[in-house]
């Protein structure tokens, strides 16, 4: 007689329609849960592997992905009624994918439901974690150990290439990617202004990261003027994540030859094309022969145990700090990555889908 597959109750969080302007909750939807079987069926392609997810990330990349595509991307759009895709962590629970067996805990694509089933090619950013224990908590491959930190290092180390002494301007340096990219900067032996939105954020880099200053923007009226008090010889490295304003502002005040790592726009997310701020001071790239550079973590995923290897002893000794805000539970979810785009998260966002009973 046939032993009966175990099942579950799978909930799923969907785009129910596209987005213009910011995301509010109803433009997503908790469904109720359906039961799945906790085995693959042998229908999925070879190579697939069932997963529990434990943490699920919310990082600002996903917010284009809820509007309507108009033209290419490095990254799909969401589609309506589907699962919403990101990065997480998560448990093995069934595979035909010779490289991960059941039991094996994972980061990378997930789906945000309870249970996901990861088919190629999308199982290529699957990847195994082998680091447990010894000051790294598991919910830290969302953040310092995943994507963000990966984005980071890239960033700051290799577009950047920083030299000791020199000048570091880092916007967004709050959150998920920019409070490590400050205490880089640190290591590295430069000086590291950071700007945030808000008295505590302002106050957690100088005290928690280490940042030589800091400052509230939205307190700024002259945004150039606030740079150039704070950088009386100008900004050799600008870590751009805000996009808008603040990049006219640091343009101008940027010396020779300094660069400009570009890993986010968020100020502009959420604007129609319309309203997009123009960048009235490019003259400055040339003027002042400034390298400026877009870049992705997928595209340097060959970096990662490089980077891995450098910065866990850091994390394990206490040099490197990282600081989270963690929602609880499947349903926060929504609300939780809305809340990116008003600020009110502390560092990097995430939400707890459930407890890895094999701890």
């Amino acid at each position: 007689m046939a032993t009966a597959t175990a099942t579950a109750m799978n909930r799923r969080v969907i785009l129910k329609e596209y987005v213009e302007g910011y995301p509010r909750e109803e433009h997503m939807e908790l469904l109720p849960g359906v039961e799945v079987p906790l085995r693959l069926t042998g229908d999925e392609p070879a190579g697939s592997v069932l997963v529990k997810n434990l943490y699920l990330s919310c990082d600002p990349y996903m917010r284009p992905k809820m509007s309507r595509p108009l033209r290419q991307s490095y990254t799909a759009a969401f589609v309506p009624g589907a699962v919403i895709t990101g990065y997480g962590v998560a448990r093995v629970l069934d595979s035909s994918h010779p490289g991960l067996a059941p039991g094996d805990l994972v980061w990378g694509i997930t789906g945000w439901e309870d249970y996901s089933v990861v088919t190629p090619p999308a199982t290529k950013f699957l990847a195994k974690i082998s680091h447990r224990g010894g000051g790294v908590p598991l919910s830290y491959y969302t953040g310092v150990l995943g994507m963000p930190g990966l984005t980071a290092y890239v960033g700051f180390h290799e577009i950047c290439a920083p030299k000791k002494g020199e000048a570091v301007f880092v916007s967004a340096a709050s959150g998920a990617v920019g409070q490590l990219v400050g205490q880089f900067a640190k290591l590295a032996g430069c000086y590291v202004v950071g700007s945030a939105g808000s008295a505590e954020k302002v106050a957690l880099l100088k005290s928690k990261f280490g940042f030589d200053d800091a400052f509230n923007y939205k307190e700024e009226g002259d945004l150039a003027a606030a740079l150039a008090r704070r950088f009386p010889e100008g900004i050799d490295i600008y870590f751009e994540n805000v996009g808008g304003a603040m990049l006219d502002a640091a343009l101008l005040n940027m010396r020779v030859h300094g660069r400009i790592a570009v890993c986010g726009l968020i100020s502009q997310y959420n604007l129609a094309e319309g309203e997009r701020d123009a960048v009235r001071n490019l003259a400055a790239v040339v003027t002042k022969r400034l390298r400026l550079q877009g870049f992705i973590e997928p595209d340097h995923k060959h970096l990662y145990p490089r980077y891995e290897e450098w910065v866990l002893p850091y994390i394990r000794d206490g040099t490197i700090a990282y600081v989270e805000s963690v929602a609880d539970g499947l349903e926060s979810a929504p609300a939780a990555l809305i809340g990116l785009f008003h600020g009110r998260n502390v560092g990097k966002q995430l939400v707890r889908v459930a407890d890895d009973e094999a701890e």
